[in-house]
């Protein structure tokens, strides 16, 4: 049984992720997602799909990229 690095809660089916080296384990995805997911720079949404980048900044869209004063970024439908 691991316990989750997210919320402590130890689970029977809890899962490994390893990012940059590093091995976490959760219970659920949304765990997982609170903790590694990126936020964006605009709004501080967590980023679970592409998202958009300008610089070093991550986005969630390029209408969050746009009002941040990035340039060139195109959402596709």
């Amino acid at each position: 049984m691991g316990t989750c690095d997210t919320c402590g809660n130890g689970y029977d089916d809890s899962f490994q992720v390893i990012k940059d080296g590093t091995e976490y384990t959760f219970d659920c995805f949304e765990c997982a997602i609170h903790k590694l997911a990126p936020e964006c720079a605009a709004c501080g949404i967590r980023i679970i799909g592409h998202g958009v980048q300008h610089g070093q900044a991550l986005y969630c869209c390029g209408h969050c990229a746009h009002g941040a004063g990035a340039s060139g970024i195109v959402d596709h439908a």
